[in-house]
């Protein structure tokens, strides 16, 4: 393995920001990730201080604010392999350098059946554990088995179950205190061959599916009309550079819900057993940051909830300084404060 310098990421993330990494190796496989993890060892013998490390999947859930002054590893293992449990249902392992979409795909080519709700969503699955994924009433958990991960320290494998895996609203163990201590090298799913769970009450699919002329759909029709509601709603990355929604849709106490309801009559929300969901995006448009373009930056025309680096030539900094402008303004009129879901560096 040959570690490179200076090594610009720009390719390397949907938002398009230039930042460059002191140190940059590409590993297409376990031996490669090994053998440039034990020179990174011997980097940090060199260098007196701590020598940060980052992993790149597929670049759609970060911001990078500044250059790297440590070394970037592009994870880039392929593969997929399936085990049949019974006569419904299949285990299903992609590696972590799988694009998402393409292997959403794959499993409903093979009329497998659980995360066709989960079409489009950017990036690869080696982190799709990492912030449990989700859309249109479905997350990763819901057919997670396990992962195989890599401990850094030890440099030993280690496989993880749903259960270690802690998975949360957005979250998982490897962004809490698991985070930078393991990398993730394959996710297993278990899904459906037969009796598919066809999910179509959450968002705008069934009425998408309506216009399809779709009376009784199948987990094929599902994932077409997710493809069709997501492209008329996201930007495409190659066009306006994003990292998709940049904002988690805070949850708030029943009690608390009902007294901003008050206030607000027409504000959007979805029961979630004790919490209620507040859709950000619903929040930052009515904040009037919908379509609203600042220097380079902009909050997407269609989905407010996406932060776009409008002209191309936006830096970082930017594009978290608008998100800061972003979360402010909810905060004064709603008294919610944003999250951020994008990762930033």
């Amino acid at each position: 393995m040959t570690i490179q310098e200076n090594v610009s990421l720009k390719p390397f993330n949907t938002f398009s920001v230039e930042a460059k990494a002191k140190y940059f190796a590409l590993s297409n496989n376990e031996e490669e990730l090994l053998a440039v993890l034990n020179q990174y060892k011997n980097l940090h013998r060199e260098n007196p201080q701590k020598l940060p490390l980052l992993f790149l999947g597929g670049g759609s859930n970060i911001l990078l604010t500044k250059d790297f002054d440590g070394l970037v590893i592009k994870l880039n293992l392929k593969g997929i392999s399936e085990e049949m449990m019974s006569e419904d249902e299949v285990l299903v392992t992609a590696k972590a350098g799988e694009n998402w979409h393409q292997f959403v795909l794959y499993c409903l080519d093979k009329n497998y059946g659980g995360l066709e709700n989960l079409s489009l969503i950017p990036g690869n699955v080696g982190t799709s554990p990492m912030q449990n994924i989700g859309a249109y009433g479905t997350e990763i958990k819901d057919t997670f088995v396990g992962c195989k991960v890599l401990d850094l320290e030890s440099l030993q494998i280690e496989n993880f179950d749903k259960e270690q895996c802690r998975f949360g609203y957005r979250d998982s163990i490897f962004k809490q205190e698991g985070k930078g201590k393991y990398v993730i090298l394959e996710v297993t799913f278990a899904l459906t061959t037969k009796k598919h769970k066809i999910k179509t009450d959450y968002g705008a699919i069934k009425a998408e599916l309506e216009k399809m002329g779709v009376e009784n759909p199948t987990i094929q029709d599902v994932s077409k009309a997710v493809i069709t509601i997501r492209q008329s709603k996201l930007p495409d990355p190659a066009v306006n550079g994003n990292a998709g929604s940049f904002f988690k849709n805070p949850t708030t106490p029943h009690e608390e819900f009902e007294a901003l309801q008050k206030k607000f009559p027409d504000i959007h929300f979805y029961p979630t057993g004790e919490m209620v969901k507040i859709p950000a995006g619903w929040l930052i448009e009515n904040c009037g940051w919908k379509g609203k373009q600042i220097g380079n930056v902009a909050s997407h025309h269609l989905q407010a909830l996406v932060i776009v680096n409008k002209t191309g030539n936006a830096t970082g900094k930017e594009i978290f300084d608008f998100s800061a402008m972003i979360i402010d303004s909810v905060k004064e009129k709603f008294g919610i404060e944003l999250e951020r879901e994008v990762n930033i560096i």
